[in-house]
């Protein structure tokens, strides 16, 4: 049991220690932001997005990952570009899920149904009421270094228009 944790744990670090590449549109670890915070209570912070979600008529967009993990990093940078942090402001609730070593906050994953340790980073669009509207896409984004910021714009687009 320990040693298959143990090895899970080495595989996820691993698909996140990939180094940004740089001179093709990627940033490097260094540039990328570090908007997880542990010392957060992820559920207060998850259910204050949900009533903003609610009262606002936009949805959440809970992002669970960490500072440790390239590519929750390159998520984070790639919703910062201006058109698509425009986006986000306008149509989501943003919420920052730490979850450490993959150790923390595993209840916030659980209440929207994801069993499990999910990749780093896992990004969940929920209604107001809490309901998922990505759960097949949700923890398919720890390739997130990978992709191309049009394509995560427009992925983005399409969720906000779903309902």
């Amino acid at each position: 049991m320990i040693r298959a944790a143990f090895f899970g744990l080495s595989l996820a670090l691993t698909a996140c220690a990939t180094q940004g590449h740089t001179g093709d549109g990627h940033h490097s670890m260094q540039d990328e932001p570090q908007p997880f915070q542990a010392d957060r209570d992820a559920n207060v912070d998850v259910d204050a997005a949900l009533a903003r979600a609610t009262e606002r008529g936009t949805k959440a967009l809970i992002v669970m990952g960490g500072n440790w993990c390239h590519d929750s990093r390159a998520f984070a940078a790639a919703i910062a570009q201006p058109e698509t942090a425009t986006l986000i402001a306008d149509k989501y609730e943003l919420v920052w899920v730490d979850v450490g070593m993959k150790v923390l906050n595993q209840d916030v994953a659980e209440r929207f149904g994801l069993d499990g340790t999910p990749g780093t980073p896992t990004v969940i669009v929920a209604r107001g009421d809490g309901t998922i509207l990505n759960f097949e896409d949700a923890p398919t984004w720890r390739n997130a270094a990978s992709r191309d910021s049009d394509d995560i714009h427009q992925y983005f687009v399409d969720m906000a228009a779903k309902e």
